[in-house]
């Protein structure tokens, strides 16, 4: 529960940073210190009731992005291809193309 504050915390705080720009710069400017303040304390906190110690050195692990397995080969395929009805644009008259070709 914690570590996901955590992880929350800082992904707003990256969020912020990146907005850091233009006539409201100084109002998020004083947010992120805010936050980076609460991640701190919220951190110190985490670390001494599990009883780590805190390395800035040391960074934390990345998230892994979940990826979807491709289909097995044994799946069969269906292929089947739609034809235009017509070669040309019926808008222009240009020729057309097929998607992902040039």
């Amino acid at each position: 529960n914690r570590e996901r504050e955590i992880d929350h915390l800082q992904a707003q705080l990256d969020k912020l940073r990146r907005m850091n720009f233009g006539s409201r710069s100084e109002k998020v400017s004083r947010r992120i210190a805010q936050m980076e303040a609460d991640l701190n304390r919220l951190q110190k906190e985490s670390d001494t009731l599990t009883g780590r110690v805190y390395d800035p050195a040391v960074q934390r692990p990345l998230r892994q992005t979940r990826t979807r397995k491709p289909f097995p080969e044994s799946l069969p395929r269906d292929e089947k291809r739609l034809l235009p009805a017509a070669p040309c644009c019926p808008n222009c008259g240009g020729s057309l193309s097929y998607l992902g070709e040039d």
